[in-house]
Order: structure tokens, then sequence, then C-alpha cells
């Protein structure tokens, strides 16, 4: 989310209200988007079975090993039973985020990217205050690139330098005028792997080496 423009003479007390209330509209969007459905996530989570260590990468057979083109479905035409909701997301009265929500519990599992940028709109990906860098709350280790000045993650496996090459903003259709979305192109410049995980030709990621992380929609 970006900051509005600053006047010249914008003082240290101003822009500590203006960070708290881009703070606190920042928590209100946050409430309104709900991404967590549990009132007590920690409840929750503690009712569910602790993280298994020793599973390991592994591949097995598809679903029916004799499949044949043209056979369709491995569910014995049950899906062809069910029907189906017809969603218009520009209809009157839809919030955009119904939108946003729909996607992100459908679109199973998203992986997960650690971004780091530099920039003056101060944006972060949570409510962190103003001055408040989110390496030092992630606990993560930031690295020297090549190409760019921003750090890349040090413990991550497989990381990419990248530049921005262009951007493409998108306006409401709800309400002509405001620009609600930004389409943004980045150019790959370099990448770094983890010795141990790159194969010979520098072309293959061992698979079994990555800790995946993804999110599985609202579980």
């Amino acid at each position: 989310m970006s900051r509005s423009p600053m006047p010249a003479n914008f003082g240290d007390h101003e822009q500590k209200a203006n960070d708290s209330s881009s703070t606190e509209h920042r928590a209100d969007a946050e409430k309104a988007v709900g991404r967590n459905p549990h009132p007590n996530f920690q409840k929750v989570q503690a009712a569910r079975p602790d993280w298994r260590q020793e599973e390991s990468w592994h591949c097995t057979k598809i679903v029916d090993p004799n499949w044949k083109l043209g056979q369709g479905a491995n569910d014995d035409g049950e899906s062809l039973n069910k029907k189906h909701v017809e969603i218009d997301p520009y209809e009157a009265g839809r919030p955009a985020v119904f939108n946003y929500k729909l996607l992100i519990s459908a679109i199973i599992p998203r992986p997960i990217g650690f971004v780091s940028t530099r920039s003056e709109d101060d944006a972060t990906s949570i409510n962190a205050p103003h001055g408040i860098s989110e390496w030092a709350l992630s606990g993560l280790t930031p690295a020297a690139c090549t190409d760019v000045k921003c750090s890349r993650v040090k413990e991550a496996i497989f990381s990419v330098e990248g530049k921005l090459f262009s951007t493409q903003e998108f306006e409401s259709r709800a309400t002509p005028g405001k620009k609600t979305g930004v389409l943004a192109i980045v150019e790959g410049t370099r990448f770094w792997v983890r010795e141990d995980a790159l194969n010979e030709d520098r072309n293959l990621v061992d698979p079994s080496s990555k800790a995946l992380l993804s999110q599985p929609g609202h579980f």
C-alpha cells in the first residue's frame, strides 16, 4: 500500500500521525478482508497434529495408473452430478474483497515468496509501524545481491534478483477513476541457489532439499 505524498515541511509529529493513521487504515482493511476465519487461531492450531519432521519428499503413483486417453476424471462421473454457481465479480453490491477471498481459497496451495524492496513508499506486507524493518521482525538474515541494492534472504535455498520492468494500474469498475490494482512485471537478473541443492549442470534444484512453504487457503 503506497503512502500519500507528503509536503516538504512534513515534520516528525506529522510523520508519526501519518504513520499511525496508515497503520490503523491497514488494520481496518485486514478486518474487512478477514483472511483468518478462526477467531482464536492459537486454539485451533493447538488442536492440530504436530509437524512431522521425519516425513520427506517422495513420489507416488497417479490415482489410476491404467488411465487411458479420453477416460475422463477419476470419480466415475460423480462430479458431473454437481451443480455450479455462477458469480459475476462486478455484480452490484459485491465487495471487491469477496473476489480476493474467493481466489485465495480456490487457488491452492499458493507459493510464498519473501520479497525485499527499496521503496520510498515504505510499503510492508504486514501492519508494521513506520521505521520497523520486517527483516528484524522475521529474524531472517539479509545477504548482499549483485545487480540490485536490495538484500536477499540468506536462509532461502533459491533466490532471484529482479529489476522492475513495468507496471500496469487497473481502475475499479465499481468506482471509476479509482485505482484498485497494479500488475508489476519484474525481470529476473540473477539466480542464487544453495550449493548442496543444485545439480552439476546447474539447471535443477533438488526438491528434497526444500522445506516448501505454501498457503492452502482458509484452513
